[in-house]
């Protein structure tokens, strides 16, 4: 299709989600999460779309399923057996129905298998359903929390590549699509790194979704969001595209707590291609953020721009090698599985040793104890799962079949 012939892209409301989160330690328990999802879906569109049509809605991390695996150092193979989802599947088409009812777009977030790539793996992934109701983007975070158990595609790289090839587009994909722009995909962590965001831009991202982010990292700056608003400002101002930023509610860790735990404290925001924070939320109690993208502004912000468009310029020659050097290390989990919480902690210590090695950090004059982990349970069967399991014991178990239906 010609620049002629082509369509402007209308603009459009773009809803981020904050729900309130049980973790779960069974497949079927998501069910429960789901059900708060489609009644914030129906409540935000109800609302927001007196602006404009609603064509987007962005979940945040953990909506499904919570994060059962990472606070209780859960084996890799059993949480990915027992407690999270193949795409498509059952949880994917109650959000399609959601999709199909509003004709909308709707960003997830899940943790799940992937059999083409490894058995008795999963990878944090980040998928889009279109308004038919169809799967039309996945792609699997790439770096990890130090507290996370999911795979990544390095952590198999050579299996990876053998299936996806190894260019960008094989680690950061985009959506491109003529009636909402383009959309890339990223998850907390992701975006810690200034490389994944623009990696996302030169596959043509407008549009990049990344969700969630935790204390200390949501709440180390006044008045609100802290360093991870200030991440994903940097991200829209220097690549020149919008960033979709839904935080994760409080939660419920198990169904016998009492009360929620707001470990990320609200801080749901949509940035501006000028790094302008658009929308806003403190809370993330069943709470949205929602604002206009206007794509065709960002277009022509692009294209017409001689200074602040900062990609036209880039020198590309002059950091060519600063990655030659690896420092983590890829194919950790392609021949054993991934390790607990523990065993992981060395493998970043010796990290931050190769790095004062080659002299990107410089010894301090004296040595403390750093960070390391603390487990909350006092006895080995405490750690144990299936006695952690009885928490959920009669839970979750008579909730009726009906998510998202019309």
């Amino acid at each position: 299709m010609s620049d002629n012939e082509r369509k402007p892209v209308a603009p459009y409301m773009a809803v981020g989600l904050s729900t309130v989160v049980y973790g779960i330690a069974k497949r079927k328990h998501i069910k429960v999460n789901l059900e708060t999802i489609a009644e914030n879906i129906h409540a935000a569109v109800s609302m927001v779309n007196i602006n404009m049509p609603v064509r987007l809605i962005a979940l945040a991390e953990g909506a499904l399923t919570g994060f059962t695996d990472e606070a209780f150092d859960l084996p890799h193979t059993l949480a990915a057996k027992e407690l999270f989802i193949d795409i498509p599947g059952e949880e994917t088409e109650c959000l399609a129905n959601l999709a199909r009812l509003y004709d909308t777009y709707i960003i997830v977030q899940c943790k799940a298998r992937w059999p083409e790539v490894m058995p008795d793996r999963y990878f944090n992934t980040l998928f889009i359903i279109s308004p038919a109701g169809e799967i039309v983007h996945k792609a699997a975070k790439n770096h990890l929390w130090c507290r996370e158990r999911s795979c990544t595609p390095h952590d198999v790289y050579d299996r990876w590549i053998e299936i996806f090839g190894e260019g960008i587009e094989a680690f950061y994909p985009v959506l491109k699509t003529t009636d909402i722009g383009n959309i890339g995909t990223i998850c907390c962590s992701d975006g810690e790194y200034p490389e994944a965001v623009r990696a996302l831009a030169f596959n043509g991202a407008e549009v990049v979704y990344r969700p969630s982010e935790a204390m200390p990292m949501t709440g180390n700056s006044y008045p609100g969001g802290g360093g991870w608003m200030i991440q994903n400002r940097g991200h829209a101002q220097f690549n020149s595209l919008y960033m979709i930023c839904p935080n994760v509610g409080p939660v419920f860790l198990h169904p016998k707590m009492k009360h929620p735990i707001d470990i990320a404290g609200g801080n749901s925001h949509i940035v501006d291609y000028y790094g302008n924070i658009m929308s806003y939320s403190a809370s993330g109690y069943n709470t949205m953020a929602a604002a206009i993208i206007d794509v065709e502004a960002l277009r022509q912000f692009r294209v017409m721009n001689l200074n602040s468009n900062w990609m036209k310029d880039l020198r590309t020659e002059v950091f060519r090698k600063m990655y030659e050097l690896p420092i983590h290390p890829k194919n950790l989990w392609l021949d054993q599985d991934p390790l607990p919480h523990e065993k992981v902690d060395e493998i970043y210590r010796a990290n931050i040793r190769c790095l004062i090695k080659r002299g990107a950090f410089t010894e301090p004059a004296h040595r403390f104890r750093g960070a390391y982990y603390q487990t909350g349970a006092s006895s080995p069967e405490e750690e144990n799962w299936e006695n952690i399991k009885a928490l959920w014991d009669g839970w979750g178990e008579d909730e009726p079949l009906s998510w998202g239906e019309q």
